[in-house]
């Protein structure tokens, strides 16, 4: 089954989905958070045509049925250098991260594009971005989902 069809439902991508797991998104990002100039934060423009910074993913070990917990509960506490960064709830993410894969897949159907098997398909962060200088060590805590650390 490839996901994109215009008919698609939410129960379809649960059905499609061979385990979902921790992630860590990865951004780099050639434009600066702040303008030294004018001390003001980048636009969306400016951001999207940074090519959204998306640098890499890391995934965590532990593969989980979709059905094994409820998603939109899944809580994150994130640390950089053992110092609390960051926590949020996964609820955050259009109420569900299915949702969110669903939103996509509808989309890109509006294009003729489909979801591949295979694939890895990131829902959305429900965390906010982290600023990580060279050395930093990152490790996002999920609870009973298990964790991811670069």
């Amino acid at each position: 089954m490839q996901l994109g069809d215009a008919e698609l439902r939410a129960e379809d991508i649960i059905e499609a989905t061979d385990y979902v797991c921790p992630s860590l998104e990865i951004l780099d990002t050639s434009i600066f958070r702040q303008n030294p100039q004018s001390s003001t934060a980048p636009s969306a423009l400016d951001n999207i045509s940074n090519n959204a910074a998306s640098a890499g993913v890391a995934l965590g070990s532990e593969k989980h049925k979709v059905t094994s917990h409820h998603l939109r509960w899944n809580s994150a506490i994130v640390s950089r250098n053992e110092e609390v960064e960051e926590t949020d709830l996964s609820a955050g993410v259009l109420n569900d991260p299915v949702i969110s894969v669903f939103w996509l897949a509808r989309r890109m159907a509006r294009y003729g594009q489909k979801i591949k098997l295979g694939q890895i398909v990131l829902s959305k962060s429900f965390i906010h971005c982290i600023q990580c200088p060279t050395g930093s060590h990152i490790r996002a805590n999920f609870g009973s989902f298990s964790q991811v650390a670069i």
